[in-house]
């Protein structure tokens, strides 16, 4: 490791409290997540519930993370453990950040492949080996208002009715009314790659299908009130639209203001159903010197926190471990349930470097996205520009 390496290292885990797996010492394992709010709150009643001890430091969401997260792992001094979005390992594991597990290990916890959904288990390896370890599926979903989609005869048996076809979706958008945010974890690229893979877009782009989801968003936004997250949240909460467009970690946020709402899996609008999703994940971040009785008390810590995850499933996420999402208990959880098909749907972003969550693809397609909904950007000059986008994070040489 050279010195400039070096030195980004001792500063990513200075700006972390300073620590590491050299300082965690025999009180707990070093663990590094980017939770806070109502999903800290679980992950700490988790961490709490298991046997095996954890000493727990999380740091901001998004860049700042992935960036500690690297530095740390560059010098090989990182925590124990680690959360990651699964769609940002393409930037972790060919680099070295990440050090990959024993599947026969693995295996011995009930972490074998058949326990998990084939969409984020495929995208857990590396060359041939397993990388991370799925926590959960997170998708866009649908919310409802029930009483105002009620009103609008969008309702069946008291569930909001299937939607197939542009035309059918937007005609419930503008019989009830859509929100729709325009947010960090709402990234307008999101829907668009929601539309682009139901149409099995393949690669990072295909003209022909990209322009199709584009002149689809552009309709969209015509009907929705398209704002920031927080006066989204606001008029479906009360109860001033009656759709909304979003992750399900806003769950809890109606299940607060008692909202009578539903939710179900965004609508299959071309030819089949996809919608996009991220995985939260634990992983092996780069040690220099790895202990194995340390990495076997790690592993069996992964164990303890995804059997705990119908907590992490009350937050609105969809457990990975099948174990928990094919229980009676979580069957039993609504409205959560309702859209746990979604977790065989997900659409992770493409596995490459420049992407995933908080990235700089999500950062500057979005912006465009976010031009076509608003109105200001046609979908043919935002083609142009997202084709400009990719080539320019193409021709970008990947970190090292």
């Amino acid at each position: 490791m050279d010195r400039r390496r070096f030195l980004l290292a001792g500063a990513a885990l200075a700006a972390a409290g300073g620590v590491g797996s050299g300082c965690s010492g025999p009180a707990g394992l070093a663990y590094w997540n980017l939770f806070s709010g109502g999903d800290g709150a679980r992950m700490t009643e988790m961490v709490g519930a298991i046997g095996t001890r954890l000493e727990a430091v999380t740091l901001a969401w998004g860049t700042p993370y992935y960036t500690k997260l690297a530095m740390a792992a560059a010098g090989g001094r990182a925590p124990d453990l680690a959360v990651m979005h699964l769609s940002r390992l393409p930037g972790f594991a060919p680099l070295g950040l990440l050090d990959p597990f024993d599947d026969d290990q693995l295996a011995e916890h009930g972490l074998s492949q058949d326990r998990f959904p084939g969409a984020v288990w495929s995208r857990a390896r590396h060359d041939g080996r397993t990388y991370a370890v799925p926590l959960d599926t997170h998708p866009l979903v649908l919310f409802y208002n029930t009483e105002l989609c009620g009103k609008a005869g969008l309702l069946q048996d008291g569930k909001l009715k299937p939607m197939r076809g542009e035309r059918e979706l937007l005609e419930a958008f503008g019989k009830a009314g859509l929100a729709l945010a325009a947010a960090r974890d709402v990234n307008p690229w999101r829907l668009f790659w929601t539309l682009y893979r139901q149409q099995n877009g393949q690669g990072l782009l295909d003209d022909g299908k990209a322009l199709t989801a584009l002149r689809l968003l552009e309709k969209i936004g015509t009907t929705a009130r398209f704002t920031d997250n927080s006066a989204a949240v606001a008029l479906f909460g009360s109860g001033q639209a009656g759709l909304f467009w979003n992750g399900e970690w806003e769950l809890p946020t109606f299940q607060e203001q008692r909202t009578p709402f539903d939710v179900a899996p965004f609508p299959q609008v071309y030819d089949r159903p996809a919608v996009h999703a991220d995985s939260h994940s634990f992983v092996l971040p780069h040690q220099r010197e790895r202990d194995p009785a340390r990495t076997a008390r790690t592993v069996a810590a992964i164990a303890e926190l995804v059997g705990q995850s119908l907590t992490w499933a009350r937050g609105g996420h969809i457990p990975a471990y099948q174990p928990v999402a094919t229980s009676s208990a979580y069957l039993n959880l609504l409205p959560q349930a309702n859209y746990r098909s979604a977790g065989a749907e997900a659409e992770l972003d493409p596995p490459v470097w420049f992407a995933g969550a908080a990235s700089d693809l999500q950062s500057s397609a979005g912006a465009t996205i976010g031009a076509v909904l608003g109105g200001t950007t046609t979908p043919e000059a935002a083609l142009g520009e997202l084709k400009t986008t990719l080539a320019r994070l193409q021709n970008t040489p990947s970190p090292s």
